[in-house]
């Protein structure tokens, strides 16, 4: 694969202002793309976006390059990426853009491309992508020119696709629950599923503004959600993050449950109705009780490498259909073609609501390990795991857990960093090896 210039594991990232999220580039990156997808017969594409108030900018100037390029550019306003995934496919688009910087700060944005079956663009096509933005942009004849639309029911089209991966024969009547958008892509969608179907629900993080998405709400952090469930005596708490494909819930003793126990609760229930097909795939950062409670169930469990797509590259080799972070990505490839919050929350509640069980009981067959995380600057040049006495030491923790708990020693992609995870049963050993193995890595 080549060497991408612009294009990272999740599309176009960075700081608004900032190249390469700029205006500028936006449209040359709308008219690169445009290019490319009209060699391959397209008509139109879709834009959606979370609640930046970047977002109004840059879809304007991805439509002008569309157009300039002979590309119809079809609006649907702010709309959670899985929804762009789904609509996408629905609607017979080319191709979808997702504008959002997913769980980040309001100050970044991003821009990701879905293919005509809701999937990440193929590397054939991100790499025609990236030669045609190193060529002088010109503009199709006035006739050819793209036009602009908007979709105005791409909302309750989605609101439906949800409801849809619930029986039909169950309710949510008599559940309250609190549902926290991160003032994030969710906000008018989450709370109307839930309602729909039965539950009485309590928004929070529903009133974005453009600058307080993710603001000390939503998935990565439940402080505020785990305060109003215990407030209000809710059933559940459901966090989604600004851009909808992470869930964090919280049980109605205030516990936080995590991507590894929702992607345990969902497997048990797929393997009970006989649907799971194959096994579940996680990371190298999913907790070992899930490999554990997994094992007793008899279900395989494979580790990618961190990051949503890497789990669905996996997936698709193995042919399985559930996968997942414990940050709270979770793919259910039966109902959808990428991470889904909503749908992943929705799986979990149907476990509830078919069982009878609350979300603390059902949680309850994975105590999650106590991990320990230490990051430990280094000057760059070579790399310290390559050091004999680094390796020594991992090797005697290794031998020392026994099975009971596992070590995890990785170089950071972005910066010079090494960091050392380690997982045991007892939280005091697992602060004790980690501190061990970072002393060694800080000498050589």
């Amino acid at each position: 694969m080549a060497e991408r210039k612009y294009f990272g594991t999740d599309g176009v990232r960075g700081r608004v202002g900032t190249f390469p999220i700029t205006p500028e580039f936006a449209l040359k990156l709308g008219w690169a793309a445009g290019k490319v997808l009209a060699s391959h017969g397209s008509q139109r594409v879709l834009i959606g976006k979370d609640t930046r108030i970047s977002g109004y900018m840059l879809e304007s100037a991805l439509e002008a390059g569309l157009a300039a390029a002979g590309l119809s550019a079809a609006f649907i306003g702010p709309m959670p990426t899985p929804a762009v995934a789904y609509l996408t496919r629905t609607f017979r688009a080319e191709a979808g853009i997702v504008i959002s910087a997913s769980h980040n700060p309001y100050y970044d944005n991003g821009i990701k491309f879905f293919s005509a079956q809701g999937t990440k663009l193929p590397d054939a096509v991100e790499e025609a992508i990236e030669a045609m933005l190193e060529q002088p942009m010109d503009c199709v004849e006035s006739a050819q020119l793209g036009r602009a639309s908007r979709i105005n029911d791409a909302a309750g089209r989605y609101i439906e696709f949800c409801k849809g991966t619930f029986p039909a024969h169950l309710s949510l009547d008599g559940y309250k629950i609190v549902v926290d958008c991160a003032h994030g892509a969710t906000y008018h969608i989450a709370p109307n599923v839930m309602r729909e179907l039965g539950a009485e629900v309590i928004e929070i993080g529903t009133s974005p503004n453009g600058m307080n998405i993710n603001e000390k709400c939503g998935a990565t952090d439940i402080t505020a959600l785990r305060e109003k469930v215990l407030a209000t005596n809710a059933d559940i708490g459901l966090a989604y993050d600004g851009d909808g494909d992470r869930i964090m819930m919280v049980d109605h003793l205030g516990n936080k449950v995590d991507g590894d126990q929702i992607l345990f609760i969902i497997a048990r229930e797929k393997l009970r109705a006989g649907n799971l097909q194959g096994g579940v795939v996680g990371t190298l950062m999913s907790n070992m009780s899930l490999e554990i409670a997994l094992k007793q169930l008899g279900v395989p469990f494979i580790r990618a490498k961190v990051g949503d797509r890497y789990v669905l590259e996996q997936m698709q080799e193995q042919n399985w259909v559930l996968g997942g972070e414990n940050s709270g990505h979770i793919i259910i490839a039966d109902k959808n073609t990428t991470g889904d919050g909503i749908i992943a929350s929705l799986a979990v509640l149907t476990a509830m609501v078919q069982h009878k069980l609350s979300l603390h009981e059902l949680s309850s067959a994975v105590q999650l390990f106590p991990q320990v995380l230490i990051n430990i600057r280094f000057s760059g040049g070579t790399n310290p795991l390559e050091n004999q006495a680094v390796k020594q030491v991992a090797a005697e923790v290794e031998q020392k857990l026994k099975g009971k708990g596992r070590i995890l020693l990785r170089k950071s992609g972005t910066e010079p960093l090494i960091r050392v995870m380690v997982e045991c049963e007892e939280a005091e050993l697992a602060q004790q090896y980690a501190e061990q193995i970072a002393a060694v890595i800080k000498e050589n």
